[in-house]
């Protein structure tokens, strides 16, 4: 069992984790982000490299006028060059320019490096990093030397390795991060390294880990166990190559599995919201299965599975969902039983008995529908939607009479779509038409812009996200298409599904639940707030 003492958080997402792949922070995403690790409450954020572009000494110029309650900024460079004196290296330089209180500082702890890389002696290597720390030491900076291939340089040559994070200590290192910069490590190896490392150096040892084999949350779990009383990471696990150590799921399992102190203890509420933020501001997805955040985390789709949980969430849920800010979910489908139904089902229908007919007619029409291609788990509006239809207590806000697309362009014109729509609320019709980036688009303006006319808050709506699943490929034109939509309106989010042969009806059919369910929730809300007015 670990020591109950607490470990220290260090974020490089907006360094390690801005090397990823497909992902270009701005400056004003950097600011957002600070603000919310610092919200969350870890202890360091590294900043960015500001000897490395204009954009990253931008946000240093901005990021010094910030108020933050708990982390530190850091920033991040290299050891000075070989042959140079730290006060006339350009990247030591920068560092003390930024203005951070902290500076890492990284430096070659492998033979290899040494001599295939850098091409120079272990005592020029030494005096690199020795003296680089001294100097930042010397103006006033605090300093984490982060071990390059530590851990392969350790087990290449122990003796070479812990020479080169020794001279970092007698630099002046508040910290020596011990790095496994390829991501090759497996736990076995990775406890005993720690475990030798902590006790050889003499000071606190830091970890950071990379996910080339998969190993690098449990590296840095046995990291903890070993003696390390800092964790390095990225919040969701991204970075260069396979990513960084997802901290998500390194603090959720330290603090709750463990019992090892990682952020204030009010906090862990905040990771799967926190964590979806930060992914909507990198412009990704929170991986559905993410441990503790994703939104498969805590869903139980088999009937056994389900009731087992209904019962006794302790059956098949390691912890409750509730302690990460995430929720349970029974994802609808053709291998549900009664129980995953009735769950979802007395959400909408409190009153509805598990053994009831009406019980009974749901999920038979929801085994045929999903027969037909319908797919239930990610569209819980139309599932909410199609549950009313069937106990006849829904009435429709509007009626689709005709629709026509017009797609594609002639010379020397835009690429685009327009659609012309005529629609019924009660015996009122309105024609209009609009244009769009492509045939959706287009026809999602139209009609919106159509009912509009009757129902004026759907100016607010707008479609985030259109997914599109051809599901019998061998058919070919005939094939089904299921096409799920997710619309906004600023508060909320909801998703609807759509299936058929021909996409544009599919898509129409997603789009008609989508402002379907929009409506009949503004008619909720509004009829409790009625309700609520009443009483006083």
């Amino acid at each position: 069992m670990m020591k109950a003492e607490g470990v220290s958080i260090f974020d490089s997402t907006l360094r390690d984790g801005a090397q990823g792949k497909g992902i270009s922070f701005s400056v004003e995403d950097k600011l957002q982000i600070v603000r919310l690790l610092d919200r969350l409450g870890v202890d360091y954020i590294e900043a960015g490299n500001p000897g490395s572009n204009p954009k990253d000494l931008a946000f240093f110029e901005r990021a010094a006028r910030l108020t933050l309650r708990r982390a530190k900024l850091a920033s991040f460079g290299s050891t000075c060059r070989k042959g140079c004196a730290p006060e006339a290296d350009g990247s030591l330089r920068a560092l003390l320019e930024s203005g951070t209180e902290t500076c890492v500082v990284f430096g070659k702890c492998w033979r290899f490096h040494v001599d295939h890389v850098l091409e120079t002696t272990e005592a020029e290597n030494l005096r690199m990093i020795r003296e680089s720390v001294r100097f930042l030491r010397e103006n006033g900076r605090r300093v984490i030397f982060d071990a390059e291939h530590f851990f392969d340089g350790f087990l290449d040559d122990r003796a070479f390795a812990m020479r080169a994070a020794q001279a970092a200590v007698e630099g002046g290192a508040e910290t020596v991060c011990l790095c496994d910069t390829n991501g090759g490590v497996f736990p076995e190896d990775a406890k005993h390294i720690v475990g030798y490392a902590a006790a050889h150096l003499g000071m606190p040892v830091s970890v950071h880990f990379h996910d080339d084999c998969g190993m690098a949350v449990a590296n840095s779990i046995v990291a903890v166990a070993a003696g390390a009383k800092q964790v390095q990471g990225t919040f969701l696990g991204f970075g260069e190559r396979c990513g960084n150590a997802n901290l998500s799921a390194i603090i959720a399992n330290l603090q709750i599995k463990r019992g090892v102190p990682c952020i204030p203890q009010e906090n862990i509420a905040l990771l799967t919201r926190y964590a979806h933020e930060l992914a909507a501001i990198a412009n990704l997805e929170v991986p559905a299965g993410a441990p503790y955040i994703g939104s498969h985390a805590f869903a139980h789709k088999a009937g056994m599975h389900a009731d087992g949980v209904i019962k006794a969430p302790r059956s098949f849920e390691h912890v409750d969902p509730f302690l990460v800010g995430n929720k349970r979910r029974f994802p609808t489908s053709e291998i549900s039983g009664r129980a995953v139904v009735f769950e979802r089902v007395k959400q909408i229908l409190p009153a509805l008995a598990v053994h009831s007919a009406e019980t009974e007619r749901i999920l038979g029409e929801i085994k045929r529908l999903e027969m037909a291609g319908y797919q239930f788990e990610g569209a819980d509006a139309s599932f909410e939607l199609l549950v009313r239809r069937l106990m006849g207590l829904y009435d429709p806000y509007f009626e689709l009479k005709y629709y026509k697309i017009y797609s594609g362009a002639g010379a020397g014109e835009e690429a685009g779509a327009s659609a012309m729509v005529k629609v019924r609320v009660g015996d009122r019709y309105e024609i209009t038409a609009d244009e769009g980036d492509g045939p959706v688009h287009a026809l999602d303006r139209a009609l919106r812009k159509a009912l509009e006319v009757f129902y004026p808050a759907l100016s607010g709506v707008h479609l985030i996200d259109y997914k599109v699943r051809v599901m019998d490929t061998g058919r070919a034109t005939a094939a089904l298409v299921r096409v799920l939509i997710e619309s906004s309106d600023g508060e909320s989010v909801w998703t609807t599904v759509g299936v058929s042969t021909d996409i544009i009806n599919a898509s129409l059919h997603a789009l008609a639940d989508s402002i379907e369910y929009k409506l009949y929730r503004d008619q909720v809300g509004a009829s409790k707030k009625q309700g609520d007015g009443c009483g006083g």
